[in-house]
């Protein structure tokens, strides 16, 4: 199990120098990017819902996910004194209560809104940071100094860390602390002594409290810990100090819950996914009533099963995805793998590729296989969990947590510089540094990143929607715009966001409604008068993405709302765009004229 540089001395000053400021580096760029954009749809129920676990000691808001992350993101808001409105609060088994609370504390707070949003994502830098030293430690261990520096290297610059770790959602968190409990696991099967048993079984409790992907933990380190053990006298001794990592693990989930409705029994649960309850949100239920299973205990704390629950019934449902310009019902069971090869950059994707290569042609100097099973094999676990759930595709984010792995694993390249391999060192730099001046050259733009062989940001909506180009969060620099632009209006706006017509009254961008509905495409009938339909005249703000939406189905567009058909903003070119994610129109009479007689529209009687 002992990798070539287990035994390395300390990092040396300069070593250490480099780090801290890698990692400056980092909390510096989130720590603006966190400040200048608006918050994203899912935001706006994290926060409120982490609030109400600190005010309420209540674990119902946003039970989807486990509430480590939104509780940190929550914490120093108790010296701001945010003003909340519980009267939406719900128990209802399947509710999704936290968007009505959402909705309320823009109300209650105003236009300070934003402030809090931005102290709360300063709050959540902090994890990635920590994902960024275990991916440094790591690959030290693994494959020496050079290789450290270069798993923080793509750590740091990952446009999706950026994107993520400056924001209020539990994707950052739970890769950081998901790879610090596989870092300490590993420590552990070097040494499986008793107190590390414990330390790692609550690192992995910790885990398990920022997203529940990582219940595959469960099953994934034992069997783990059969592959590295070779007599039986071995198994003996370590089974109990294993047992303790899981039974230490369960512990720490139930007290991040404060122990809420831990050891109910299966069958006193209602629940809406079709696997456990039967029947779906319509008519709660519980297939386990009546049998033995359903006498049970459950050592879980109630709303931690509550909202697997949920996350599985929105699978269950199918909702309508979008990729590369097909919407369908359900998803592709290629979609996350797709969207790293369009959203990483070419540098670190180079850098894979090749540590494949290196293990493949040279194992004994690039490749064992006991510490690369243990490094990889959670990596494996969320890209084949996360794919396999085909109900919707609608955020890469999902995969976050195999990235540090990844990067850990592609680290071993800069083994080169050390074997002193010229030529190949020069293509390890070459391809970092590559992979660092795409990431900034988007940057703080990160959420629309794509690298330049996809066509770069200005061409994400072609590949992907949702929060992977257009998820709401340029609202605060559409407003900056405006202000530098007083001639362009009146405007009409049109983004991606449920709470768009509050977010855009908060922060003063002064908007006139939605744009005109184009006309449907065919064979849907046209049930208004042409005069009703646009284009007309005027100053538009439009999300890149929802243009895209008029190819959706439409028994689709009816599970997410019904939005106007934008589709004919293709035909013209913006005068400005707002990041990556909403383009400015200014629509002349002319042009307006000239692409109504293009749809088949009356002229317009100006």
């Amino acid at each position: 199990m002992n990798g070539p540089f287990n035994h390395l001395p300390r990092p040396t000053r300069r070593e250490w120098g480099a780090v801290v400021a890698l990692l400056a580096i980092q909390a510096g760029l989130m720590g603006f990017s966190a400040w200048i954009h608006s918050p994203s749809v899912d935001e706006i129920g994290h926060l409120p819902a982490g609030i109400s676990h600190w005010q309420l000691g209540r674990f119902e808001l946003y039970r989807v996910n486990p509430p480590l992350v939104r509780m940190v993101a929550a914490l120093p808001l108790a010296l701001a004194s945010p003003e909340v409105d519980w009267s939406a609060f719900s128990e209802y088994p399947g509710a999704r209560a936290e968007w009505g609370v959402g909705m309320m504390f823009l109300n209650a707070n105003g236009p300070r809104s934003f402030l809090l949003f931005a102290i709360a994502r300063w709050a959540c830098i902090p994890f990635s940071l920590i994902g960024g030293l275990v991916c440094h430690r790591w690959a030290r261990e693994l494959y020496g100094p050079a290789a450290g520096l270069m798993a923080l290297v793509l750590w740091v610059f990952c446009p999706n860390v950026l994107t993520f770790g400056a924001m209020i959602t539990p994707d950052a968190g739970a890769a950081s602390l998901g790879v610090l409990a596989c870092y300490a696991f590993r420590r552990w099967l070097l040494r499986p002594d008793w107190p590390r048993a414990v330390l790692t079984g609550f690192a992995l409790g910790l885990a398990e409290l920022t997203k529940l992907t990582w219940i595959g933990l469960f099953p994934l380190w034992p069997l783990l810990w059969l592959l590295q053990r070779r007599d039986r006298g071995t198994w003996r001794r370590q089974l109990g100090p294993l047992a303790l990592i899981l039974a230490t693990a369960v512990y720490t989930i139930n007290l991040g819950y404060r122990f809420e409705g831990t050891g109910a029994r299966l069958d006193s649960f209602r629940f809406v996914s079709i696997t456990l309850g039967g029947h779906g949100v319509e008519a709660p239920g519980n297939r386990f009533a009546g049998t033995a299973l359903g006498r049970i205990p459950v050592p879980l704390p109630a709303n931690y099963v509550r909202g697997a629950d949920i996350q599985k019934w929105d699978f269950d449902r199918k909702l309508p995805s979008y990729l590369r310009g097909e919407w369908r019902i359900g998803g592709w069971w290629y979609y996350y793998l797709y969207g790293l090869g369009v959203k990483t950059p070419l540098g670190t994707l180079a850098l894979v590729g090749l540590a494949l290569g290196l293990s493949v042609a040279r194992p004994r100097l690039y490749a064992r296989w006991r510490d690369e099973a243990t490094l990889l094999a959670p990596s494996v676990l969320v890209l084949t969990l996360v794919s396999s759930q085909t109900g919707f595709n609608h955020h890469l984010r999902y995969v976050l947590p195999a990235l540090p792995f990844l990067f850990i694993w592609a680290s071993k390249t800069a083994r080169s510089i050390t074997l002193g391999s010229r030529r190949l060192a020069a293509v390890v730099v070459l391809c970092a540094t590559a992979t660092v001046a795409s990431s900034l050259a988007v940057y703080p733009h990160t959420m629309s990143y794509f690298h330049e062989l996809a066509g770069g940001p200005t061409n994400g909506a072609a590949h992907l929607a949702d929060s992977n180009v257009d998820w709401g969060q340029d609202l605060l620099l559409l407003k900056a715009w405006q202000d530098r632009h007083p001639e362009a209006g009146p405007m009409r706006v049109a983004v991606y966001h449920p709470f768009l017509d509050q977010l855009c009254e908060l922060a003063g961008i002064r908007t006139e409604g939605w744009p005109p509905s184009g006309p449907p495409p065919a064979p849907a009938p046209r049930r208004r008068s042409d005069e009703e339909y646009g284009p007309i005249p005027g100053w538009y703000a439009v999300g890149v993405t929802l243009p895209h939406y008029d190819s959706m189905p439409e028994r689709a567009k009816d599970t997410i709302g019904l939005y106007p058909y934008l589709g004919y903003f293709a035909y013209f070119e913006p005068v400005a765009r707002i990041g990556y994610s909403i383009n400015i129109y200014h629509i002349t009479s002319a042009q307006a004229e000239s692409v109504r007689q293009r749809l088949g529209l009356r002229p317009l009687a100006l």
